[in-house]
């Protein structure tokens, strides 16, 4: 079936072959979505999985395999000219999106003796302010009331503490409580907005010993995988889930810390 036949999505933070975002672009061109997905090699090559530089070229030739049309940009998401540039450049090249997934994110883990004002910020540039504008900028483009997505990728946050890492934390916070506002504002417009927890999933980051640590807290018996995060959203972006809107959800196998 080709449940999404017709739509444009936008997925933010599609750098990694490993990573939820190729998931996520994978599970929506499968079901007929055409694809505008954002990368940022920059951020990566600070991380221990290091920058893929090749790989939104080569994804971008898989996802038209799917019989979609597919183009993608490199963005910094702390510019913030970035969301009029994101769509603007989406739709000339697709057509207007009704399907945004933000799931480009910053994160660098520090505890309160680390915690500076400019981590806080850089934090806030993208996981705040590159979401929340990107979000609502997405809402005015499709005010006329054709309908439209929104997801959010969030952390565990609500679920307990996650000390040495209060800026992450901080920002993915505020975001929880920006979907369910501004879900009950774009309702009206017949556009949802859910936000998605996936928890610790194995996209590339972890090493043997910590998923040796993580996966007794698992009590499905098994670490979370990309594919996960990325069927729920897919659902979500469908017309089956039009009934859901301002929804964290918790899709991470029952995780426990």
């Amino acid at each position: 079936m080709s449940r999404l036949q017709g739509k444009t999505a936008i997925i933010t933070g599609v750098s990694r072959r490993r990573g939820i975002g190729s998931a996520i672009a994978r599970a929506l061109a499968s079901e007929g979505a055409d694809i505008f997905f954002t990368h940022w090699c920059r951020y990566d090559q600070d991380q221990p999985y290091g920058a893929e530089q090749e790989w939104p070229g080569v994804f971008a030739e898989e996802l038209r395999s799917y019989g979609v049309r597919a183009e993608s940009m490199e963005l910094d998401l702390s510019d913030p000219l970035s969301p009029v540039k994101l769509l603007d450049e989406a739709e000339r090249q697709l057509g207007l999106p009704s399907l945004l997934v933000n799931n480009a994110t910053y994160c660098k883990e520090v505890g309160y003796q680390e915690l500076s004002a400019d981590i806080l910020d850089r934090h806030c540039a993208v996981n705040i302010t590159g979401t929340c504008m990107l979000s609502v900028e997405f809402a005015r483009r499709l005010a006329a009331g054709h309908g439209g997505r929104i997801v959010n990728l969030v952390s565990g946050q609500d679920k307990g503490p996650m000390p040495g890492n209060l800026a992450y934390v901080a920002t993915k916070g505020a975001i929880s409580a920006f979907t369910v506002s501004l879900a009950a504002e774009l309702a009206p417009l017949r556009i949802t907005v859910n936000a998605v927890d996936p928890g610790p999933t194995d996209s590339g980051w972890m090493d043997e010993a910590l998923k040796q640590y993580l996966l007794p807290k698992f009590p499905m018996g098994r670490i979370g995988q990309p594919d996960d995060a990325a069927k729920l959203i897919s659902f979500l972006c469908q017309d089956d889930a039009q009934w859901i809107t301002g929804q964290i959800i918790h899709s991470d196998g029952g995780f426990w810390d």
